[in-house]
Parts: C-alpha cells; structure tokens; sequence
C-alpha cells in the first residue's frame, strides 16, 4: 500500500503487531457508500445488469435511488 500511496481506511486487527492509524471520518463514509451499494444491489435488475446500454442501466439505478430516498423519507 506505500508503494501506491494508498491510505488504509479499514482498521486492523487488534492482534495485528504493527498497528496504523485510520481515519475515522473516512472509514464512515466508506460504510455510507458500501451499504449504498447494497441497497442498490438488492435491486434484482440492478444486480443481474439486465439492460444492454450504459444510458438504460445508469437510468435504473437513478430510478432505484429515488426510491431508496423517498423510502428513506417516508416514517
């Protein structure tokens, strides 16, 4: 990961014997965008990528987020 200049964001293992630091802030909105994703993928059409063109599956996953956000918004 030095090599690439990579930031870790995931955090060790407690008996990893060379420990480094994470930042915490990143590692939330890494959690944030994963379960995103999962939620978008829970979409069965998202998932299998049915549709041929890049324009059609891009606009799936617009329709999809809309309704994870107004799900998300509604009690």
């Amino acid at each position: 990961m030095e090599t690439r200049n990579v930031v870790p964001v995931i955090p060790m293992r407690k008996t990893r014997k060379v420990r480094l630091a994470v930042d915490r802030r990143l590692y939330r909105l890494r959690n944030l965008i994963e379960r995103c994703f999962n939620k978008l993928k829970n979409a069965r059409r998202v998932a299998t990528r049915y549709d041929k063109t890049a324009e059609s599956f891009l606009g799936f996953i617009d329709i999809t987020s809309i309704r994870i956000w107004l799900r998300h918004l509604s009690p």
